[in-house]
């Protein structure tokens, strides 16, 4: 059988395994066949699996064919390089995400191995330790915020219950934290999380920013969280550098990179909306608009003396006297 042929098969096999199973038509149409292709696709269907029965469709009269889907449980249990990826998952949600989304993972993750049959669990299971050592797994190092749980929780549930949140918060200025009321509209992963929401307190309406890690109580109301009209979060997040933005708004940015970092500053994505233009010199210009001038800030400081800010001039005012020439290596 061919590489082909045989990808047509299990195709079919998966559909005839629905609770409808799959008529002649319908397999013409999903592999953009015709009609004695279709029919020899359920003649092997039938050889590969004695289970498969015919039907007669009482809507149409049609004949169907239908496979049990115990039938078809050996193909669907997941490989080691699956597991691993969803066990990765696991680890940058518990750096970057909630505790909720973490844990819904976990459960899956123990879900899928329990269904797995005991002789190929364990097989599987060792393929996934190995691979997880040799991606790094084990050991990811780095400063991170610490999150409370039960903030998590609020957050998760008020985000998808639609409710306002009360909120015990201390800002980068506060001296101590305060009550607040929150209608939440999302959450922004980055260095810190955001949460995304408006004061009910404030009458302008104006959707702000509050770190998480900065939230020491959070308790789900009964009231519907209000949200802001055409409010889009992508697009929202799209505006920013990073996931903190200041009260700059956004701005034209500009920065030329030198012909030594050329080539690390190629293989960045620096904003969704960027530009990247060769120079004559070997220097390469970068542009996108956004806000999140401090983000800027942290973020061109590990490339040195090679990287120069054209555009805005309050972004390079703030870079300067900062751009060094002994760092040794590049992001």
């Amino acid at each position: 059988m061919s590489y082909r042929n045989a990808i047509d098969l299990l195709t079919i096999a998966a559909r005839a395994a629905s609770a409808r199973g799959v008529s002649l038509a319908e397999i013409e149409e999903i592999l953009e066949r015709n009609y004695r292709t279709a029919q020899r696709v359920i003649d092997a269907l039938g050889q590969l699996y004695p289970e498969l029965e015919k039907l007669k469709d009482e809507e149409t009269g049609c004949a169907r064919w239908r496979l049990p889907r115990a039938a078809l449980a050996p193909l669907l249990i997941p490989t080691a390089d699956e597991l691993a990826a969803l066990a990765l998952a696991e680890e940058s949600l518990a750096v970057n995400g909630g505790v909720d989304h973490v844990q819904a993972l976990r459960s899956l993750h123990a879900k899928i191995l329990a269904l797995i049959p005991d002789d190929r669990g364990r097989r599987i299971e060792a393929d996934e330790e190995a691979l997880l050592l040799a991606l790094g797994h084990a050991a990811r190092p780095g400063p991170r915020p610490v999150g409370r749980e039960a903030v998590d929780l609020a957050i998760s549930e008020a985000l998808k219950g639609g409710s306002q949140l009360r909120i015990r918060y201390r800002g980068w200025h506060d001296e101590a934290s305060r009550e607040r009321t929150v209608s939440p509209h999302g959450l922004l992963l980055g260095t810190r999380r955001y949460l995304v929401a408006v004061d009910m307190d404030k009458v302008d309406g104006t959707v702000r920013h509050y770190r998480v890690d900065g939230i020491e109580e959070a308790t789900v109301l009964p009231a519907m969280a209000v949200r802001t009209e055409a409010f889009d979060l992508e697009a929202h997040a799209m505006t920013g550098f990073g996931s903190y933005q200041d009260g700059g708004g956004v701005r034209d940015v500009v920065w030329r990179f030198a012909p030594q970092a050329v080539r690390w500053a190629e293989g960045f994505s620096f904003h969704p909306t960027q530009t990247m233009e060769h120079e004559s010199d070997g220097s390469l210009i970068v542009r996108f608009r956004a806000a999140g001038l401090l983000e800027m800030c942290w973020h061109l400081y590990m490339w040195g003396d090679a990287v120069e800010v054209v555009a805005p001039v309050e972004l390079a005012t703030l870079t300067t006297g900062h751009r060094r020439d002994d760092f040794p290596a590049l992001p």
